[in-house]
């Protein structure tokens, strides 16, 4: 293990090296983010998941760093180039920019014009020129004259060693340094439309003619401009003031006044023109681009465990209904566990008879199952088909939810879908996710490609690699901290279980099925190719409800129920009787039972479950209704109040559903009363609000909506 990596992780994260050195040993040793920061706090100093996922990811970037480190000192041995002076600077270099600047005059290179002139010989008049002593440029020149080489004139010779000088600036690591911090600090990003695009680009027309400093452009705004820039209408260019910019190579370069130097000078204007402001323009594009990336991933994955972490409605009889005109609502019951149990197609809005029908349909139903909840997608026809249902007199008990049904298409046509229902179409399956959705959000939305839900911002122009990443850490992180019933868990639910993936998931399906339902967490070990590392990662989140064990129920893990057996023999109870008497609990002093493997965190964390074996992290259910006299955006006016729900929060602003089939934008400067500078600091994805309609713009769909209280 790396010790200045550790140092270096421990200075940025400001936290104490032992924690880095224990976090990086478990995380080499492959265990998983949750599993640390669950059931290995005593060896990490209790860190949580965010610290331990940033020095997994900065472990990542300095090894990378070291990998390139090695490959370029194997190049420069292997050409007889490492000096002790270059080694001393290649092993010091802290980013991977200082790094490939140190390299760049050694690198091997295609033929350059820099390349030419040395053929031609005309490297030791570039020396000459770069001394700037006091000689005469033209004179020195003539000497280099050659026909042979292709150098006719003293003006050809001159131009070859300016093109050597050129290149000796463009390499010069303090110059690219100090040039990429000027482009970085005092960069402007400007957008031009290109000529005859006003028609196609008017999506862009914000940015026809846009500037402002690179360092100062959000992530949203950056990413729509690279997105104008790939369609071809705006023509982009970061660049920073080029008189600022060619003086800061002349206070490195120039240091006489005389004709020599005048040569240098030159040379130093068609170096930044030619090679260094391209280069640099480059550079900053990407990191720009990887900031952009960086924040549009956070407020991505911030959304999604929002969404993830909705309050499930719990196990419930329901019927669930994807609405529809033209094709009607394919209406679908289900029992408790989300089993599908008959499915029928209904036309609330067609003919009289056929709502008859309808109604009808839904109330046998209803009747038939002993259907609790009736749930209706927020989709097209669905606030209609609300009404309908509403208006069928149903009794009381029944409650009916809009579900938010983005996905839902996605998942019906996917291949999950298909192995869950191969006998039925897409319509059903779409209106099965619907129901099940209600009942637990995080056990159906795992089935979809979280890039099709709609909670993002620019997430198809962001680094696919990074997005995965950091999309795959948040369910995991969400799957983990409400556990997972294995014997009625999916595939995908296990397969973000902490130790699994989805081999050992398909094993474990495949073992439940042939075998019947687990009857402990030891009987997981039988599953095929389930080791015990797999084991000790896994069976901390893995429940079973109605295991004879009842820490099997629990967030304890197996590795602590010796610990938990002591506490209830000294109690003089069972554990079960530990578990439901709090007097018990409350004589347990935990000094007692720390040891040198288990801690007070530990304990603590044990005696939390043993109060609340399994609880869920996630908020209770709340019913929601949207305002029954507005239902399509023709019956909104400016100042109506009305209640929503948050579909997507951005770092302009956040989209509010009030039910009318097209979410409406309460823009960051209508968000509060006072200044808002993150959104997410005031709104989360399917919180409930009042909003008042500011503007309703019907020909572009576009609805103006404020959170303030003047509004």
């Amino acid at each position: 293990m790396n010790e200045q990596h550790i140092m270096k992780i421990a200075n940025e994260l400001k936290i104490q090296a032992k924690q880095v050195t224990a976090t990086a040993g478990l995380l080499d040793d492959e265990a998983t983010v949750p599993f640390i920061a669950r059931y290995r706090k005593e060896v990490t100093g209790s860190l949580d998941e965010v610290a331990i996922t940033a020095i997994r990811d900065r472990l990542g970037q300095l090894r990378e760093l070291d990998k390139r480190r090695e490959a370029i000192l194997k190049s420069m041995i292997e050409r007889d180039l490492l000096t002790d002076e270059l080694n001393e600077k290649i092993q010091a270099a802290e980013t991977m920019a200082e790094l490939e600047d140190i390299y760049l005059p050694f690198k091997p290179k295609r033929r350059t014009r820099a390349t030419i002139a040395r053929e031609r010989g005309l490297e030791p008049l570039a020396e000459m020129l770069f001394e700037q002593s006091d000689i005469d440029p033209e004179t020195e020149a003539e000497a280099f004259i050659d026909p042979e080489k292709q150098v006719e004139t003293v003006e050809d010779a001159l131009d070859g060693a300016r093109d050597i000088i050129a290149e000796w600036v463009t390499e010069d690591a303090d110059a690219r340094a100090k040039l990429r911090e000027l482009f970085a600090i005092e960069g402007v990003i400007s957008t031009r439309l290109i000529t005859g695009k006003e028609t196609e680009g008017a999506k862009f027309a914000d940015y026809f003619e846009w500037e402002e400093k690179i360092r100062e452009v959000p992530s949203h705004r950056l990413l729509a401009m690279r997105r104008g820039e790939d369609e071809g209408v705006l023509r982009l260019a970061i660049i920073p003031s080029e008189e600022t910019a060619i003086d800061i190579l002349e206070r490195l370069f120039i240091d006489s006044d005389n004709p020599a130097s005048g040569q240098v000078r030159l040379a130093i204007h068609d170096s930044y023109k030619r090679l260094l402001a391209p280069s640099m323009e480059t550079e900053i594009r990407a990191e720009s681009k990887k900031a952009a990336d960086i924040e549009a991933i956070r407020v991505f994955a911030e959304n999604i465990r929002e969404l993830l972490m909705a309050p499930p409605l719990g196990r419930k009889d329901i019927l669930a209904i994807d609405p529809g005109f033209r094709t009607g609502c394919k209406v679908v019951c289900l029992d408790a566990q989300g089993k599908l149990l008959e499915n029928s197609t209904i036309f609330p809005t067609g003919s009289q008879k056929q709502q008859d029908n309808a109604a009808a349909e839904i109330k046998a139903l209803a009747e038939k199952y002993k259907t609790k909840v009736i749930a209706i997608g927020n989709g097209t026809a669905g606030r209609e088909t609300e009404a309908f249902v509403k208006g069928l007199g149903l009794p009381t008990h029944i409650q009916i939810e809009m579900v938010n049904e983005s996905g839902a298409s996605v998942y019906s046509a996917s291949e999950v879908a298909r192995d869950e229902f191969p006998d039925y179409d897409v319509t059903v399956r779409g209106a099965v996710s619907i129901g099940r959705r209600l009942m637990d959000p995080l056990a159906e939305l795992v089935k979809i490609d979280p890039k099709s839900i709609g909670v993002g911002q620019y997430q198809h122009d962001v680094d696919q690699n990074s997005l995965k990443q950091g999309l795959d850490d948040t369910i995991v992180s969400c799957v983990n901290s409400v556990g997972v019933e294995i014997n009625t868990a999916s595939k995908q639910l296990l397969t973000y279980v902490s130790g699994l993936g989805p081999s050992l998931a398909q094993n474990i399906m495949k073992y439940r099925d042939e075998n019947g339902p687990f009857k402990s967490r030891t009987s997981i070990k039988k599953v095929p190719r389930l080791g015990p590392k797999a084991f000790e990662q896994a069976a901390g989140f893995l429940r079973i409800a109605d295991a004879a064990n009842p820490l099997d129920r629990s967030a304890v893990h197996p590795e602590s129920y010796k610990v938990v057996k002591a506490m209830a023999d000294n109690a003089g109870c069972t554990v079960d009787q530990l578990m439901t008497n709090v007097k018990r609990r409350e004589q347990i002093k935990l000094q007692e039972y720390v040891s040198e493997k288990v801690g007070i965190p530990t304990l603590q964390d044990i005696m939390a479950e043993l109060a609340k074996p399994g609880r869920d992290p996630r908020a209770e259910y709340e019913s929601f209704a949207f305002e029954d006299s507005v239902k399509t955006i023709e019956d909104l006016s400016a100042g109506m109040r009305l209640p929503g729900i948050v579909t997507n929060v951005t770092n302009f602003g956040a989209f509010v559903d009030i039910g009318v089939h097209q979410d409406g934008l309460v823009h960051i400067s209508e968000l509060a009363d006072k200044f808002v500078k993150d959104p997410a600091d005031f709104v989360k994805v399917h919180q409930k609000v009042t909003v008042a309609v500011l503007n309703v713009d019907i020909d572009r769909k576009r609805i103006s909506l404020s959170m303030r209280k003047q509004a």
